[in-house]
């Protein structure tokens, strides 16, 4: 939502009590489409944003879209109602927080802090900086993101940040990491400094993080059976580890039973197979009959119950996901109910009139024109009658995404178009339903060419690289490609042509490989590009049905797979951190002497064994951390890893290892219930949903003329805006498209269950008693509906609506 600058300082000023003219005059410019009426008694419910000011009937209306408008943003960003600015003196304070300028400075400063790992001991050698350097752009940052949060608690109050746990342990964070910054400049030198892996709390909390908090959100909210399952695996594993025990502690050649918490250690890392059959071997040697302990507790804690907790952790996943649907819209109806309050008029208390719809989107969305207003009012009033009543304006959202255009647009670009003829013959060729056929056979030809590139004897590596991506048959298929999309450019026009995914995808690859072949033939040595030409053979997957179900999931989970990325760098982040301040002054190299891991830390000045590059796996900055971290994830003899840092840290680092291991397969676990249900959505929905279902689930028809626009009350700027697409005595049609979304097929998939939810949320409201007041303090306002305690959405006193 954009605000007025004017807006901003007009409400300043009132609160401090400054005498000002310029108000008025900026409003009436506007009183055509969103002033109010001359008459005061058409005045309605009484925005609690101006409570004891003095203003005119416009100025009040203003004021009522402007709070309505929050409202609305509130609702499309699932902030609590709680929040929500309940006086003047709060609004200046809440308006600069919500400035897309100050959410650029917040991510900034946020990234800041996190890029400062990189410049801090230890640090990356080509970007340390000295102590004070980074200590100053530390406190700098903590500043900015200090002065965010003191603006918010000046709205939502003191009392109310126990309530608010994400800004309470902001505040908390923050105020910790000043003091250390203040230390660290005071001692010009940095300490034992493991609060710095909390760093990415203030990223997560910034407007543009939304996603990555919904995610973790679903973590925490999966996390008591994932942790109900990871007590019965432990249970399993320590009683295998104490029947290992005391079944292979005497073997004198097997050293990982030697004590009971040997014992623990080698079973938690079988749990991960990365020690598998290593650990079985020496007690195999004895009696094949002790492979039956090994089996038998692979088949019950890995293809048992890691299966179940998968299972598990799937179904919780499924459920939070509709329950998150559900609580989403009813958020949303109930900031549309609050806004509704507060455009409706005493001469119509029951329906939101065009004028005011259109002073409310003036300040929610600035950006939208007047035939976009018009016509998603007219696509909210089904029941024509000429306003919208509640049950309508709770709508509001659905129309937001649409995007309008007049049917008569729907005709061939190159209609009355000089390049007419060659438009149309250019759609002759692409509907033809051979020209697909050639298009793959032209594909597979690329593919055998590129096969016998391969299989071709070449002198070097350049020439070798040359002959695949630079001879003259990449020419060939290069300009045929080209051709083809000139083709289907010229039949749709170019933004119908990147409307579909799979044409972007053809249109990309095609570029890059006719630049990787530009590149090899001036660059010989730049083999990196040899990997552009071969992109184009995945448009065969398109052939079958399965891959097309892949693809569709992978667009599906584009945004959930970008915040999962999120967390795990964030999470990264955070171990690295905590392994930078444990471990960064141990050297590894010829560690582990007498151990079993020692051939893979030998080193020599001279030569090393094929093993002994492992010394190379620390944590001597935040680099080498994350490539650490990386290789621990994998799970692939990460047990070496941990082992070497027991030899040098003690035994007790193994738990910074555990503990990193079982984060990892919680947060992977959840990513991979995440791909089982998106994969689950998208099938049910093909299978419930054809073409031209979906063909009405993602456009809308209005249908209008000028003199049913003056009906609704179209007048002044908007009415000039609206003769331009509306002539006299003719009737227009307009096509509106929203985008193919989760959010929106989820509406499609849900439709019994979003039916069942409304009914509750009737039944509710009509059985909560109310009572009717009557404002002592403003004779403007009509009688007020005060909602009793029990209310869900708590409003804090001196709040009107």
């Amino acid at each position: 939502m954009k605000f007025d600058a004017n807006f901003f300082y007009i409400v300043k000023n009132r609160v401090t009590a400054q005498v000002y003219s310029s108000f008025t005059n900026n409003f009436d410019s506007r009183a055509g489409d969103g002033g109010g009426d001359t008459n005061t008694l058409d005045m309605g419910s009484r925005s609690s944003l101006h409570t004891g000011l003095q203003m005119s009937e416009d100025e009040h209306w203003e004021m009522n879209y402007h709070e309505a408008a929050i409202y609305l943003e509130e609702g499309l960003n699932n902030e609590k109602f709680d929040s929500h600015p309940s006086s003047p003196e709060e609004l200046p304070a809440y308006l600069r927080v919500h400035n897309p300028w100050y959410h650029g400075l917040d991510l900034l400063a946020s990234l800041v802090l996190i890029l400062l790992a990189f410049t801090e001991d230890p640090a990356v050698p080509a970007f340390e900086l000295p102590v004070w350097a980074h200590g100053t752009i530390e406190l700098l940052a903590l500043s900015v993101i200090g002065i965010e949060l003191h603006l918010k608690l000046k709205w939502i109050g003191w009392g109310t940040i126990f309530k608010h746990k994400r800004t309470m342990i902001k505040g908390v964070t923050l105020l910790i990491m000043l003091l250390e910054a203040v230390v660290v400049l005071c001692r010009q030198s940095s300490h034992f400094r493991v609060t710095r892996a909390l760093r990415p709390i203030f990223l997560v909390d910034t407007r543009h993080c939304g996603g990555v908090r919904r995610f973790i959100r679903q973590i925490l909210q999966s996390l008591p059976p994932i942790l109900d399952m990871l007590g019965l695996l432990m249970f399993f594993v320590a009683t295998y580890s104490l029947l290992g025990y005391y079944l292979f502690s005497e073997h004198i050649d097997n050293g990982h039973f030697r004590t009971l918490s040997d014992s623990f250690v080698s079973m938690f890392v079988l749990l991960t197979t990365a020690n598998f059959p290593d650990v079985m071997m020496p007690s195999y040697a004895k009696s094949k009959w002790y492979a039956v302990f090994f089996i038998l507790y692979i088949i019950t804690v890995l293809y048992v119950l890691m299966n179940l907790m998968l299972a598990v952790v799937y179904e919780t996943f499924t459920r939070i996901e509709r329950e998150k649907c559900r609580a989403l819209l009813l958020h949303r109806r109930g900031a549309a109910r609050r806004a509704f309050r507060l455009l409706v008029s005493r001469r119509a208390p029951h329906a939101v009139k065009l004028r005011h719809f259109a002073g409310l989107i003036r300040h929610y969305a600035p950006h939208y024109s007047g035939l976009d207003v018009y016509l998603m009012f007219k696509q909210l009033n089904q029941s024509t009658t000429g306003g919208l009543s509640r049950t309508e304006f709770a709508n509001v959202y659905e129309v937001f995404a649409l995007r309008w255009a007049p049917q008569t647009s729907r005709a061939p670009w190159y209609a009355d178009s000089p390049l007419e003829p060659l438009g149309r013959a250019a759609a002759v060729i692409v509907h033809r339903p051979y020209f697909e056929y050639v298009i793959y056979a032209l594909i597979i030809g690329n593919g055998l060419a590129m096969v016998l590139r391969v299989l071709e004897a070449a002198g070097d590596l350049q020439d070798s690289a040359r002959l695949l991506c630079a001879s003259w048959d990449t020419w060939l298929f290069l300009t045929l490609f080209l051709i083809e999309a000139a083709l289907r450019i010229m039949a749709c026009g170019l933004s119908a042509y990147l409307e579909s995914g799979w044409n972007v995808f053809d249109l990309s690859v095609t570029l890059l490989a006719l630049m990787g072949a530009v590149l090899l033939t001036i660059a010989p040595k730049l083999f990196i590009v040899v990997m552009f030409r071969p992109l184009r053979l995945m448009r065969l997957y398109k052939l079958k049905k399965r891959y097309r179900d892949v693809f569709g999931t992978l667009v599906l989970l584009s945004p959930l797979m970008s915040s999962a990325g999120c967390v795990m760098l964030v999470m990264y982040y955070f171990f690295a951190i905590i392994g930078m301040e444990l471990f960064a002054g141990y050297n590894l190299r010829n560690c582990c002497i007498n151990t079993t891991v020692e051939d893979f830390y030998k080193y020599s000045e001279n030569s090393s064994t094929p093993l002994g590059y492992y010394y190379l796996n620390n944590f001597e900055n935040i680099l080498t951390s994350g490539v650490t971290l990386f290789e621990l994830t994998v799970v692939n003899n990460w047990f070496i890893l941990m082992n070497a840092f027991a030899s040098v840290a003690g035994q007790l680092s193994r738990l910074y290892f555990m503990v990193f291991y079982l984060f990892t397969m919680v947060v992977l676990t959840i990513v991979v219930a995440s791909v089982l249900e998106a994969f689950r959505f998208r099938i049910q929905y093909k299978r419930s949903t054809t073409k031209r279902d979906e063909e009405k689930l993602l456009h809308e028809e209005v249908h209008t003329s000028w003199e049913e626009a003056q009906r609704l009350g179209a007048t002044g700027d908007l009415a000039e805006q609206l003769r331009t697409y509306l002539p006299p005595g003719i009737d227009v049609t307009f096509i509106g498209t929203r985008p193919r979304t989760k959010e929106v097929l989820q509406r499609r998939m849900y439709q019994t269950e979003i039916q069942k939810w409304l009914a509750e949320e009737v039944e509710n409201d009509e059985l909560q008693p109310s009572t009717t007041v009557t404002s002592s303090e403003d004779p403007l306002s009509p009688p007020l509906i005060q909602q009793p305690d029990g209310d869900n959405h708590h409003i804090r006193s001196g709040y009107q609506l």
